[in-house]
């Protein structure tokens, strides 16, 4: 995480907080004796959003292969397959074959662009709103100013929730989206983005996982060894994945440590949608500004550590984050489903005792 990160841990002592995740890579098939194998699920057709200042291009699947050219933050690069490099990293071999060459998959998200229909049942829904999910790769969302103008604030990334309270005119005419940002309590502070690049999420995709099973009965355990995440019900495995945990380096003076703490913790609140960052409203990209982190899950209280979704790096299988466990969006929904306290359907946090996590 970035500068700034501290003061969002501290603030989750007051409204809830903290951060990192995203997709498994499926069948293959050979591509040359260079180099182990090409991906044609799940990529292909797919574009890649550069999540960093600025990513290398290189002519083959290595980092020391000759650098074609200069990708930037938030640029988009059509994705021809993907491959597994005998090269590694060892703890993601995986690139992306874009034009001109290569790209390691660790600072990129896997996006899709689908417009959708307005959903004008977010009018006069009950507080706080309805769930939306970012459909695009990125949208502007903007602010409305006293005197009826608009600026530009935070850049919303794609699979990032968001909490919908109204549907307004734009300020090119169509139809917007108002999102009410959990961070802020006035409403002068709402911002909207184009109602089409966002779908309402459904009731009944939230609905509870495995609610038969009595709560105890549930646990996580994560090796931070391995970078692996485990979901057991009683001793039957359920989910097990890889992970990006803390930092292991020693904090500067005064600041809070970046290593995942371990021990046994229960869940302890829920969000599906949580803004993370220092709460500035600027549209600086390269701010600390992380609005609609999503399907949230805290289980260490003092400084705000959670399992959650992740829309700005897939290096799953190594330490990226400032304590948060750090997952692919879809298995950390699972996850939020499966977990206790059961999240109610239109609520900001659900608090309560919940399902153990154990990390070691």
């Amino acid at each position: 995480m970035k500068k700034g990160f501290d003061l969002s841990r501290r603030n989750f002592l007051k409204t809830g907080a903290v951060a990192v995740g995203t997709a498994a890579f499926l069948s293959t098939v050979n591509l040359n004796p260079s180099f182990a194998a090409a991906s044609q699920t799940g990529t292909a057709g797919k574009q890649a959003r550069v999540s960093i200042p600025s990513l290398s291009v290189y002519s083959q699947p290595w980092d020391e292969s000759r650098i074609v050219y200069q990708a930037f933050r938030d640029d988009l690069l059509n994705v021809y397959y993907e491959v597994e490099s005998d090269h590694g990293p060892g703890y993601n071999p995986y690139w992306y074959r874009v034009w001109g060459g290569y790209i390691h998959s660790g600072h990129v998200q896997l996006v899709d662009t689908r417009l959708n229909q307005v959903d004008h049942s977010v009018v006069g829904a009950p507080a706080p709103g309805r769930l939306g999910e970012v459909t695009v790769p990125y949208t502007q969302a903007k602010l409305r100013n006293k005197n009826g103008g608009w600026r530009n604030v935070y850049r919303l990334y794609y699979e990032s929730v968001h909490w919908v309270v109204g549907v307004e005119t734009g300020p090119d005419g169509r139809a917007w989206y108002r999102l009410k940002d959990e961070f802020f309590d006035l409403d002068s502070l709402d911002y909207f983005i184009p109602a089409d690049h966002m779908r309402i999420i459904q009731p009944s995709e939230l609905t509870p996982i495995a609610s038969d099973v009595p709560w105890h009965e549930k646990r996580i355990e994560i090796k931070i060894g391995l970078q692996q995440l485990t979901a057991y019900e009683r001793d039957k495995i359920v989910l097990r994945t890889s992970v990006s945990t803390g930092l292991q380096k020693k904090p500067p003076k005064g600041e809070i440590p970046t290593a995942t703490p371990t021990g046994t913790f229960n869940i302890q609140n829920k969000m599906p949608s949580k803004h993370m960052g220092d709460g500035n409203l600027t549209d600086d990209p390269n701010a600390y500004e992380l609005p609609g982190v999503p399907w949230v899950g805290f289980f260490e209280p003092e400084t705000g550590v959670a399992f959650h979704g992740t829309y700005w790096h897939r290096n799953w299988g190594i330490t990226m984050s400032r304590g948060c466990v750090n997952m692919r969006n879809d298995e950390a929904k699972w996850l939020y489903r499966w977990t206790t306290p059961r999240a109610a359907e239109l609520k900001i946090d659900t608090i309560g005792l919940g399902t153990q996590v154990i990390v070691s």
